[in-house]
């Protein structure tokens, strides 16, 4: 991988850029987004529609978007549950990204990760569902898959 290049910060004042960095197996992710320091990284993510970190119950009691702040600097803005961040952990800069909002440029790591798949179960047909329910049970009768 090539080096990375230097954080960029937004133009508009108190906002500042995240940068995501997913390592998967054999490769590596990195997408962004600008953020304010009034919003969560979380929520900023949502406002610019980017992904990058999983989302699950927003108010810091699930781990879903649990990352570490490897470099900059963020601010806790509510609690968060010390079944999925222990003290220790927070300070080596491991929190939920749903419970903190940047002061600085960020690069976060995810380390949470979704229990359960949200799209289609393996072997799932949209026609054998139907067939199944029936049409009119069953609310995505018109949806053809793709």
């Amino acid at each position: 991988m090539s080096a990375k290049p230097a954080l960029s910060a937004p133009a508009a004042a108190g906002q500042h850029w995240v940068r995501i960095e997913q390592r998967a197996a054999e490769t590596a992710q990195e997408t962004g987004y600008p953020c304010a320091e009034t919003e969560t990284l979380l929520q900023g993510m949502a406002r610019t529609g980017r992904k990058g970190i999983p989302v699950g119950c927003l108010g810091g009691g699930c781990g879903v978007c649990k990352i570490k702040v490897s470099m900059g600097k963020v601010r806790r803005v509510g609690p968060m549950s010390r079944a999925h961040v222990s003290a220790e952990e927070e300070a080596q800069g491991i929190c939920l990204a749903c419970r903190v909002a940047p002061l600085a440029n960020v690069e976060v790591e995810v380390l949470g990760k979704l229990k359960k798949a949200l799209g289609k179960a393996p072997g799932f047909s949209w026609s054998a569902g139907v067939a199944r329910f029936g049409a009119s049970d069953c609310a995505t009768a018109n949806v053809k898959e793709t």
